[in-house]
């Protein structure tokens, strides 16, 4: 009897085991098809470039990640040391594939060369999500970004008011060829109507503050009757300002250009610049990031966002939805 009851009782041990193990088993295989359970996706986000002196950047950036961590997604941030560096761009999008992430955001440096990548990435059946510029290709699931030739556009009509007909206007662009440099310059070119005219150089920094600034004071020791300088993202911008107030121009040489680093608002005060239009860059890195969970999540994305643009004057410069969107961490 006692050998009997030693057999059941091991039998007993063995189907309580059995058990418990079908039921976590079960209940894992619940967790996971619980809607309710978010699961934990391994998003990269590959910009122009990763430039703490760049506020554009750093703050589009700081958008995503808000975005990430407000949704319960990982992000990692891989970039080049130059927005003009598109073969680094290129290497690093490859470099990101084989990390195998569930969604790739990437701010193309160029709008034809790096297609050919991207296609890769979407043929390895990773959701493509485009920040801030665009490619000659229709293969990302969503692009969200300014709407450069608006924005443009109305930064060439205020620009126009300043000259009256009279003098003769410099552009200070960023990378030739990029899809953001083609769209703004095209949309001041229409905002200035018949000003466009007065354009005597047109220049290109690839987005370096001291190529900007070299390139300004040739432009301005060249053609002497330039009284208005348009700056097409923030690289352009400072390194033309520095220019101009060096050579004891400010005042004299109108300014407006794009961004809202913390010296451009500085030289906004000051009179250097009269206008700045304002992206909202801490929005498109959170509608990045919004949109490849979407998508992630079987929903539909939206093909294409705007996130924003304001036109910044020293009139407007202090209201208080202007300073939010100006210093979007500041706590105002």
């Amino acid at each position: 009897m006692k050998k009997w009851m030693s057999k059941n009782h091991k039998i007993g041990i063995l189907m309580t085991v059995a058990l418990t193990f079908v039921v976590v088993c079960l209940g894992v295989r619940l967790a996971r098809n619980d809607p309710d359970e978010a699961e934990t996706y391994h998003l990269i986000f590959i910009p122009k470039t990763i430039d703490p002196a760049n506020g554009f950047w750093t703050a589009l950036i700081d958008g995503a990640k808000l975005g990430a961590e407000e949704m319960g997604a990982e992000i990692e941030v891989m970039g080049a040391g130059a927005e003009e560096d598109v073969e680094e761009q290129i290497e690093i999008i490859r470099q990101s594939m084989e990390k195998e992430p569930d969604a790739l955001l990437v701010a193309p440096g160029d709008y034809s060369e790096v297609s050919d990548v991207l296609q890769e990435v979407v043929d390895a059946g990773i959701p493509l999500i485009l920040l801030d510029s665009v490619i000659d290709r229709d293969i990302a699931v969503s692009e969200i970004g300014t709407d450069n030739y608006r924005a443009g556009k109305e930064l060439g009509e205020y620009a126009a008011t300043l000259i009256d007909g009279e003098g003769e206007i410099g552009i200070v662009s960023h990378v030739k060829g990029s899809s953001t440099a083609m769209e703004r310059s095209n949309g001041i070119c229409d905002g200035m109507g018949e000003a466009s005219h007065q354009i005597r150089s047109i220049v290109y920094c690839n987005s370096s503050y001291e190529k900007a600034y070299e390139l300004t004071k040739d432009m301005l020791n060249r053609y002497p009757q330039i009284s208005l300088l348009v700056a097409t993202n923030e690289y352009g911008a400072i390194g033309a300002a520095r220019a101009v107030n060096d050579l004891g121009l400010a005042g004299k040489v109108k300014m407006v250009g794009f961004d809202s680093s913390v010296e451009e608002i500085q030289l906004l005060e000051m009179g250097v610049f009269q206008a700045i239009i304002i992206q909202k860059p801490v929005n498109m890195g959170y509608l990045g990031v919004e949109q490849a969970i979407h998508v992630l999540n079987g929903k539909k994305a939206e093909p294409k966002l705007d996130s924003g643009s304001k036109l910044i004057t020293k009139e407007n410069l202090y209201e208080d939805e202007n300073q939010r969107l100006l210093y979007p961490f500041s706590g105002q």
